[in-house]
């Protein structure tokens, strides 16, 4: 018998020793207002977001506010399952409600996972649906390497994120909502007689700091997202994997320290991206001017989790202490070469812009869904639109664009050869039931 306990003991501790380094180091400081990387380890490699999803879950809410879809005041029913999400959490009991504004602010200060889940069931119908919709719109923003499987970051082992793409849904945030941003650097806040506290210590005592987000699980280790701005200077940090809290704080101040001075002082008030970078992400409904900045060297839009959809629609309006539960993860995130990637076009028309002609022959009229980094990711988009907006794009011909020069070459993603404004009307009105954009281009757009 001793033999037998000595023998499960080692093989406990074989399996413990890599379990307990799995959280990779990854950390990147980036120049708010001119996209450019200051310094970056690890900025592309997989990681568990812990609670940085709720950044999405956010600017998801955001979102909806600003299109009125719902209002600060709008009440949230807490479902049942909602209301068994472990700790953290505000503890509100299956059946109440919570305003949008509570939610968000439990989201912010507690990191409250039942309002995550409330907040996700509100928006999506359901927690799933809404980690779709997530995925959807990071793959919008530029987040190529970030699928979503829950709206709190709860453990999960396909919920995977980068350094990177956490930079970039900060800039998001901040330049999207600048209004609604300043949530973040709220300290505490009054919840029916409590005042729940924030744990975003170092944002309490670096100058010049005013958001954004802590997370912890076992597999991520202790991430942090921050924002800093001195005088003009503007700039964001990531620190993925932290060992404690302590030394992943101390770490992103010291990579603040050092580079801080480094982020350009000039370019005003706005955010606007490098033209040595990728730009964003062309939605059909954005200015061509659109200024949010993507890092200079942008992640592989290419590279797509399984199931996981790729950009779709977008609407990037210029108006207006993580989870420390018991369960954890034990599983390192997968490499997305071993994984499906998303479906490719196969049998459709991949043309140069001289050929536009011909392949719009057939008709006048085109409808544009988006614009993507690569050709590759615009022909992905279509091929998953087309297979998703049934006989109205049965007849359309994909058909890719690229414009622009070296990195601000994006590559438009279109269906030609509608005979019909009601025909190419027709289209947009069945890909918008599937929350894509689009927009109608007559006379070859």
């Amino acid at each position: 018998m001793r033999k037998l306990l000595a023998a499960i003991m080692t093989a406990t501790l074989v399996v413990a020793v890599p379990l307990t380094a799995m959280a990779g180091s990854a950390s990147l400081i980036l120049d708010a207002r001119t996209g450019k990387v200051l310094t970056s380890e690890n900025a592309d490699v997989l990681n568990h977001p812990a609670s940085l999803t709720k950044m999405m879950t956010i600017y998801m809410a955001f979102e909806a506010i600003n299109r009125g879809k719902m209002s600060w005041n709008t009440p949230i029913v807490v479902s049942k399952y909602a209301a068994s999400r472990p700790p953290t959490k505000l503890g509100v009991r299956a059946g109440e409600t919570i305003t949008v504004r509570e939610a968000i602010l439990g989201m912010i200060t507690k990191s409250a996972n039942d309002a995550a889940a409330a907040m996700g069931e509100k928006l999506g119908g359901s927690e799933s649906n809404f980690a779709r919709l997530m995925t959807q719109r990071a793959r919008q923003l530029g987040m190529s390497r970030t699928t979503f499987y829950n709206a709190s970051g709860l453990p999960d082992a396909r919920q995977v994120t980068t350094a990177r793409d956490m930079s970039t849904l900060a800039i998001a945030l901040m330049k999207n909502y600048p209004s609604e941003y300043r949530m973040f650097s709220t300290a505490s806040f009054n919840f029916r007689g409590r005042t729940i506290r924030g744990h975003n210590n170092l944002m309490y005592r670096y100058q010049g700091m005013d958001g954004i987000k802590t997370g912890y699980t076992n597999a991520s280790g202790f991430n942090l997202v921050s924002a800093v701005k001195d005088g003009n200077r503007r700039v964001v940090g990531v620190v993925l994997g932290g060992r404690t809290a302590r030394s992943r704080d101390d770490k992103m101040a010291g990579l603040l320290d050092k580079y801080l001075g480094r982020a350009s002082s000039s370019g005003g008030a706005k955010l606007v991206a490098s033209v040595n970078s990728r730009p964003p992400v062309e939605v059909a409904s954005a200015a061509d001017d659109s200024d949010l900045p993507i890092p200079a060297s942008a992640p592989r839009v290419a590279d797509v989790a399984p199931n996981a959809p790729d950009i779709a629609r977008s609407e990037l309006s210029p108006k207006a202490l993580g989870y420390l539960g018991d369960t954890v993860p034990q599983e390192r995130p997968s490499a997305l070469d071993a994984v499906t990637p998303a479906a490719k076009l196969t049998t459709s028309a991949k043309l140069a812009p001289k050929s536009l002609g011909a392949v719009a022959s057939t008709g006048d009229w085109q409808i544009q869904i988006s614009a993507a980094p690569s050709d590759e990711a615009a022909r992905a988009l279509l091929a998953q639109a087309k297979s998703e907006g049934g006989a109205a794009l049965k007849s359309a011909n994909p058909y890719t664009e690229a414009v622009g020069k070296g990195a601000n070459k994006v590559y438009r993603a279109r269906f030609v050869g509608f005979e019909s404004r009601d025909a190419a009307t027709s289209a947009c009105d069945a890909l918008r039931k599937r929350s894509y954009d689009c927009m109608l281009l007559p006379d070859h757009g």
